[in-house]
């Protein structure tokens, strides 16, 4: 009994009635004493029934007919947290998106998406127009022939030729409707704002 008397030595010291703790705690959690603390039972994550059918089929498959349930417990906790990875994984990125390192001076950009999107739309314009010029090309070719029997895709060319001529016509002539209308207004002066606290009187 020598740790004892140790142990009440130390407490008596320190001011500690042993005794009197002893009855304290018994008194404040009395409901607890003695009784047996089990763990919460383990809900699994996704619903078992429809799991373990899903899993039975693709074992008979693979020639397995018998399944435990530990199984399905399995799969619902490893599906439960790869899903909770891959949505740690999705917050982190979406929170990188939302840093600015453009003004940092630790970070030199390697690449501007902007200026690359904006060269391949530069290049599909000129390819367009390169296109737009040849076929405009072969209709005033087409318009041209004076040949006497014509096919059907000759004479599909000329009435193209034919209404090509006659959209440029008309965008010459809104061009220049354009003009002279912005010749007669002028040129525009700008509004002179009224002094602060005067009335305009009319």
């Amino acid at each position: 009994f020598r740790d004892d008397d140790d142990i009440n030595d130390v407490a008596s010291m320190a001011g500690v009635n042993l005794n009197e703790e002893s009855a304290r705690i018994m008194a404040t959690n009395s409901d607890l004493v003695g009784t047996q603390i089990q763990s919460c039972k383990d809900e699994p994550f996704l619903a078992a029934v429809p799991l373990h059918k899903r899993i039975l089929e693709t074992a008979k498959k693979l020639g397995i007919t018998d399944v435990p349930a530990e199984v399905v417990t399995f799969i619902s906790h490893a599906t439960q947290n790869r899903l909770r990875t891959v949505i740690e994984k999705v917050t982190v990125i979406t929170q990188h998106r939302m840093e600015s390192y453009k003004d940092d001076e630790w970070y030199e950009q390697a690449t501007d998406v902007r200026s690359q999107l904006k060269f391949f739309e530069q290049l599909e314009r000129l390819e367009k127009q390169r296109k737009d010029e040849q076929e405009r090309e072969i209709l005033l070719k087409a318009a041209k022939s004076r040949s006497r029997q014509e096919d059907p895709e000759q004479a599909r060319l000329k009435q193209k030729a034919k209404e090509m001529q006659q959209q440029e016509l008309a965008q010459m002539r809104q061009r220049d409707a354009n003009l002279t209308a912005l010749a007669a207004i002028g040129p525009r002066k700008k509004r002179k704002l009224d002094a602060p606290g005067l009335l305009s009187i009319g």
